[in-house]
């Protein structure tokens, strides 16, 4: 069997967290093009919805769709109980779904810094717990985390202490996570994305006054696409990557060197 055919994921269930849309839905369309069932999980139940049927077209597999707000057990408990239901186990957990705020650290309200850390740190905690659980019990299992360079550098010129904050923490997690479930056949590895042309990226008013910024600040003079993220997603949730954990991968046209 060759290299490409070890790397297909025919018969595997994957949850993917903020689905609809933007790196979520690009990573779930990789993953589904490789032959898995995804549950598409989002704050938004029409656009998972959407989605879920998108990737019913493009790929042929069985795909389904859940309201989730990664920030309430209850919705994280729901959300495994319908994975199990539909397919009877998770191979694999893409763990995703996160917010920013932009806000000087010395204006910023308590109430802004805690939704940022519950959705982002918080939910993703409970995300990968109740995935890591599950997957205890099946004795096997891949974790995947979306973590930012944001948890390494200081971005400019934007203030986002809570983002950064909250993506440093889900970095450390991964790493832990991954010691504590290494010999329990769990495998704990992140990506830390750089600055990605996302539609809501390119769309929001106060980003756009930023991309020219971000763009000449970068080696590759450009912003990252969705689409380069693709086969990483692919790789981390296959049988290829059984000796990858505890891994944050880097993909940031080497922001982050200098």
């Amino acid at each position: 069997m060759g290299i490409l055919e070890k790397m297909r994921l025919d018969g595997k269930a994957i949850f993917v967290t903020g689905g609809a849309r933007g790196l979520g839905y690009s990573m779930a369309t990789a993953l589904a093009e490789a032959g898995a069932s995804i549950l598409i999980a989002d704050i938004d139940l029409e656009a998972a919805e959407k989605a879920a049927a998108e990737l019913q077209k493009i790929a042929g597999n069985r795909m389904c769709a859940e309201k989730v707000n990664i920030a309430k057990p209850e919705d994280v408990n729901r959300m495994v109980e319908r994975m199990l239901s539909e397919y009877g186990k998770i191979d694999a957990a893409f763990c995703n779904a996160g917010i920013t705020k932009e806000n000087p650290v010395a204006e910023e309200s308590y109430e802004d810094w805690k939704e940022v850390i519950d959705v982002n740190l918080n939910g993703t905690f409970l995300c990968a717990q109740a995935a890591g659980r599950q997957m205890i019990k099946q004795g096997y299992g891949s974790i995947i985390i979306t973590a930012s360079m944001s948890a390494h550098i200081v971005n400019i010129p934007q203030t986002e202490c809570s983002y950064a904050a909250s993506k440093a923490g889900v970095l450390q997690m991964t790493k832990n996570m991954a010691i504590e479930w290494a010999t329990k056949g769990v495998r704990v590895n992140s990506i830390s994305p750089g600055y990605m042309a996302t539609e809501m990226t390119l769309n929001t008013p106060e980003l756009k006054p930023l991309i020219g910024i971000w763009e000449k600040l970068s080696p590759l003079h450009r912003m990252g696409r969705p689409e380069e993220l693709q086969s990483i997603a692919v790789y981390l949730a296959g049988d290829t990557s059984s000796f990858t954990t505890g891994a944050d991968f880097l993909i940031d046209g080497a922001y982050t060197c200098f």
